[in-house]
């Protein structure tokens, strides 16, 4: 099948590692010009090469902090001067602290607010013009398999990880005239460093071990393993490309079948 996807500028922002890095990568292959960010230069440089290597794709890359409006105006001007308006954008941010409602102060609710919705909010605002004007474009939003089923101790991931279904709900029909193609993704348990740090949290808090933790974990879901982030880079992918011409405002799970609900 051919995704459509030769030449798009796609943007994927916290792709440093982890899901980013694998839609990155997927996005790369499939012929798009790809612009990532996340915080640290050094990663963010070295990771770029690799996709560079790996594809033999055009991949650039900008340090910005999601989290700072200013970050997000340079790498948004970055884009437009090295590669063009954006037409792809994975709108991706790491998750918020763990913790229950009484480990939470204003501080913490506030910066993850900043960090997983209105980064999203502006990343939207600065791409959607471009996408207007030519009539077409594609976001995905990264959450997590919460906007589904809450995940116990996740608390700020649960209540923002929903607000952002609403938002790219909402967005996808005010924007579907327009042929902006809007959804959500949300990942399982995904074989990346997030998981790894939660699962690790987990063991030192029950008094087990990691693999104990896991092992435990994977009875859950029904393919019987963690999944790769290469798999959930596949999906993301797919969403995001001109493969894909009916799919808009819904919420999809990566999760082997993990959350029950219907």
């Amino acid at each position: 099948m051919d995704l459509e996807l030769h030449g798009k500028v796609a943007l994927v922002t916290a792709a440093s590692k982890g899901l980013g890095r694998a839609t990155a990568t997927q996005l790369a292959r499939e012929g798009a010009r790809v612009m990532i960010s996340s915080r640290g230069e050094e990663q963010l440089r070295a990771t770029a090469e690799q996709i560079r290597q790996a594809t033999g794709a055009e991949v650039e890359h900008c340090a910005a902090d999601v989290s700072k409006a200013d970050d997000l105006a340079r790498l948004l001007d970055e884009t437009q001067s090295r590669l063009g308006g954006v037409d792809v954008l994975v709108n991706n941010a790491g998750g918020p602290p763990a913790g229950g409602f009484d480990a939470l102060d204003d501080e913490a609710w506030q910066a993850a607010f900043e960090l997983n919705v209105l980064s999203g909010v502006r990343l939207i605002r600065g791409v959607v013009p471009h996408m207007r004007e030519q009539g077409s474009g594609r976001i995905v939003t990264i959450a997590s398999s919460s906007i589904k089923q809450p995940i116990e101790n996740l608390l700020l991931s649960n209540t923002y990880r929903v607000a952002l279904v609403g938002l790219s709900k909402s967005l996808a029909t005010e924007f579907a005239p327009y042929g902006i193609l809007i959804n959500t993704l949300g990942p399982g348990r995904i074989a990346t460093d997030r998981v790894a740090g939660l699962d690790a949290g987990r063991a030192a808090a029950s008094g087990t071990s990691v693999e104990q933790v896991r092992a435990q974990t994977e009875k859950t879901i029904p393919l019987g393993r963690y999944g790769t982030a290469e798999e959930f880079g596949k999906v993301a992918t797919f969403l995001v490309s001109w493969a894909n011409t009916y799919l808009t405002g819904q919420a999809f799970l990566v999760d082997g079948g993990m959350v029950r609900g219907i």
